[in-house]
């Protein structure tokens, strides 16, 4: 093999989870108040029966992905909590690299703990990227649907994604699809036409009893084209964040992070019977 291409079989990887880096601040993680969130002694109110459970996106973690959207929930009367998941041994805060159907393992152990804490019978789920698909694994192979009732993806990478075509180029460079499905594998799962992407959506995207809403962003750069983050079934509500205001701008990152109206769409999943419409207004609400 020429010099080039063995410098070029680790930047391939590099390159792939610089990508889909979520610059949140990990360093602030560990010490981050949690401004009333992953309280065990909350109770879910009779106007808010279900707890929340935030799951956070590849190279997230359970504080920093959810800095703005946990205390925006908490502060309207909800119950909510984050995990952690996708761990790698010796690599801190930086998480959502392991494999997905373990991770999905993981969201099924919390899930039971938030509802023996709450006494709730089911919770809702909101995710991003990564966070917003894994769960339908959960879902669809862990059992997990009886204790949902709705689950909610900012930017979510349903069909797997292409990185702005940069997959594409992995097979130009021999070794580098071994090398990040052996160092990464959570990076690896969610290509699009991986072996996981095509099991998760083998026959049918969703399943009866959930209700589904995926909020998507024509600027999204990691999860390409933006519309594989779309699901097909009667009970999904899919919607672009430039069809409620068309001055929004957020990406792939921001829109779990800091975009308002993406989070009043969501609110208005969380709780339909009392939905407004979202507008570019809802940033003030």
């Amino acid at each position: 093999m020429l010099p080039w291409r063995r410098l070029l079989r680790p930047l391939a990887v590099l390159s792939l989870a610089a990508a889909l880096v979520v610059p949140t601040g990990a360093a602030h993680a560990a010490s981050a108040p949690s401004s009333g969130w992953n309280n065990w002694s909350c109770k879910p109110s009779a106007d808010h029966p279900r707890p929340v459970v935030l799951v956070h996106g590849t190279l997230g973690n359970s504080v920093d992905n959810w800095l703005g959207f946990a205390p925006y929930l908490v502060h309207r009367g909800y119950c909510v909590y984050s995990l952690d998941y996708g761990q790698l041994p010796g690599v801190p805060l930086f998480h959502g690299l392991g494999p997905i159907d373990k991770s999905a393992g993981q969201l099924d152990v919390f899930v039971d703990k938030v509802l023996a804490s709450t006494g709730a019978a089911k919770t809702d789920i909101v995710g991003h990227s990564q966070g917003g698909m894994m769960p339908n694994y959960y879902l669809k192979f862990l059992g997990g649907a009886p204790k949902v009732n709705a689950l909610i993806g900012f930017a979510p990478d349903n069909h797997g994604t292409t990185l702005s075509g940069l997959t594409q180029l992995l097979p130009y460079f021999p070794g580098a699809e071994d090398l990040i499905s052996a160092s990464t594998p959570g990076l690896a799962d969610q290509i699009a036409g991986s072996a996981f992407v095509t099991k998760l959506n083998a026959g049918g995207d969703t399943v009866p009893g959930v209700k589904y809403t995926v909020i998507a962003t024509r600027y999204d750069e990691v999860v390409t084209p933006y519309r594989s983050a779309f699901l097909s079934g009667s009970n999904v509500h899919n919607v672009v964040l430039q069809d409620l205001c068309a001055l929004d701008i957020s990406e792939h990152v921001t829109i779990a992070l800091t975009d308002r109206i993406a989070w009043h769409e969501a609110l208005n999943a969380l709780d339909p019977a009392h939905a407004e419409r979202t507008t570019c207004a809802s940033v003030f609400s």
